[in-house]
């Protein structure tokens, strides 16, 4: 994973203000495997002094008996026979008690006992510290872990029965710096030893390293919010990237990072072997095609283009097309998520079109979501797609109406967040936006204009096959409200604002 130095914390200050926080599974997971690992970790470290005080008792109670022993042999020797047997029958109890003590010591001690550390010897200092895999550890998994069935690595695909609905659960694992080479190697042998195979059950790669990253030579087009995240986690995973955007000084950042400068859409088709584009709408999606020293300028037999932009299916359709007529290969994929998810790499991804160029793409659909969805022909993603966002949005508007019942009623904000919270409806969504507006903080993670346009989009697919979708069209007047309110930069939550004024 990758975070920020100052983003660090201190586990045990900080974890219930964090758990509170994140409420997603994943992260749920991760602090239970925090915390097991550290109740083991104080186990040992509690058995390996409790053995190194058994032992030192032992080494001192066997010296004082050679101090004894050559007084003793004097006296043994005077001794009657009957007192011997006695002194017999001592040792022999003394034996079985040993005996059933270490009967009743726990597996973990045992185990420690039967180490090939020489007894008495101290503990190697942490920086010295490596972990040998038992014969213990062996047998736990071949016993538990080998049973588990693994998902299928990338260059294996999942089959589906419907060859138009193809689905890749993907990861966005970095390969460990050398320096959390031990802390890696303790884990994986905390997990061997409990059995567990949660971790890498929820990220098949985490163990193995991270993807391999393609060879082909990848260009991206457009730093907003959702691209400069995207193009964030390319590089990092290893990418060879091609960045332009329309103002270019949003590509100084990238070029630290190591990414190439295009002057001009077609010059970064022309030089790249994948081109990505994520802009804003149909009308800018088109330009970058269309226009001067565009997309289409670039394309020769063999460029692939890969348009992740939520548009209409009108317009993507008229893309693929123009794409297809220069010999080039096209791509719709556009992407479910918000900025947050962008920079985490966890967006979902649904594309339609090449299926071949769908599969080449698969490291750098790796690199920037955790889920992507094959559709079929070009046209069915932006309608799904479509579809998601008339959901989310008209939702957002609901959650805004039911916030300023509230207020206007007399109830409080923050209880009926709480009991929503308690409920079927509980989210990460529901949860993130509610505290903007209890906050009145609106920084966009998705743009309230861009959640309108996609209303729009939506209620015109709707017109178009006859089917009435009046929540949508009724959703979509708030935030035509607020638009006119001057929100249409401040994030979709900001839809509260249409309810107040």
């Amino acid at each position: 994973a990758w975070i920020k130095v100052e983003q660090l914390k201190p586990y045990h200050p900080h974890k219930e203000e964090m758990i509170k926080i994140n409420k997603g599974k994943r992260f749920q997971q991760a602090v239970d495997a925090v915390e097991e690992f550290l109740r083991k970790t104080k186990g040992k470290d509690q058995a390996s002094s409790h053995n190194s005080t058994e032992e030192k008792n032992r080494r001192n109670s066997s010296e004082e008996r050679g101090k004894q022993s050559a007084g003793e042999e004097k006296r043994k020797a005077s001794l009657s026979e009957g007192k011997v047997k006695k002194g017999t029958g001592e040792g022999k109890k003394r034996v079985s008690s040993v005996s059933s003590e270490r009967g009743s010591k726990s597996p973990l001690k045992r185990a420690q006992d039967q180490s090939p550390r020489k007894r008495g010897r101290p503990p190697k200092d942490e920086k010295d510290l490596t972990i040998p895999e038992s014969s213990t550890v062996k047998r736990v998994m071949t016993g538990t872990v080998a049973g588990f069935k693994w998902p299928p690595s990338v260059s294996e695909p999942v089959k589906d029965s419907d060859p138009h609905f193809h689905h890749f659960l993907l990861s966005q694992t970095e390969k460990p710096a050398v320096c959390y080479q031990a802390i890696t190697k303790k884990l994986k042998v905390c997990e061997e030893e409990t059995g567990s195979t949660s971790i890498q059950a929820a990220d098949s790669t985490a163990v193995n390293g991270s993807i391999t990253p393609t060879d082909k030579k990848i260009g991206f087009l457009g730093l907003g919010l959702m691209g400069s995240g995207i193009v964030s986690n390319l590089l990092k995973m290893g990418h060879t990237v091609t960045v332009w955007n329309r103002t270019a000084e949003k590509c100084d950042l990238f070029i630290q990072e190591g990414a190439r400068l295009g002057r001009t859409p077609a010059e970064v088709v022309s030089t790249c072997d994948i081109t990505f584009a994520c802009v804003s709408d149909p009308k800018a999606a088109k330009d970058l095609v269309l226009g001067p020293s565009g997309v289409l300028q670039g394309i020769r037999p063999g460029k692939c283009y890969v348009d992740m932009s939520t548009v209409d299916a009108d317009t993507v359709t008229e893309l693929a097309q123009v794409i297809v007529s220069r010999g080039g290969r096209f791509l719709e994929a556009p992407v479910s998520g918000n900025q947050q998810l962008s920079n985490d790499g966890m967006l979902v991804i649904l594309a339609a079109g090449d299926r071949g160029l769908y599969e080449d793409c698969s490291s750098c659909f790796q690199a920037m979501g955790k889920t992507s969805f094959f559709l079929g022909e070009v046209g069915n993603a932006a309608k799904m797609m479509l579809i998601v966002n008339m959901v989310q949005g008209s939702f957002m508007a609901t959650i805004a109406e039911g916030l300023t019942l509230a207020q206007v009623t007399g109830q409080s904000q923050q209880t009926l967040l709480d009991i929503l919270n308690q409920g079927q409806l509980a989210s990460i969504f529901l949860d993130q936006k509610c505290q903007n507006i209890l906050q009145g903080n609106f920084k966009p993670d998705f743009y309230l204009k861009y959640i309108q346009k996609d209303l729009r989009l939506a209620i015109a697919l709707g017109d178009s096959v006859n089917h009435p979708t009046p929540m949508a069209a009724a959703a979509n007047e708030v935030y035509k409200r607020a638009k006119a309110l001057d929100q249409s930069d401040n994030d979709m939550s900001a839809v509260y604002r249409a309810y107040i004024h």
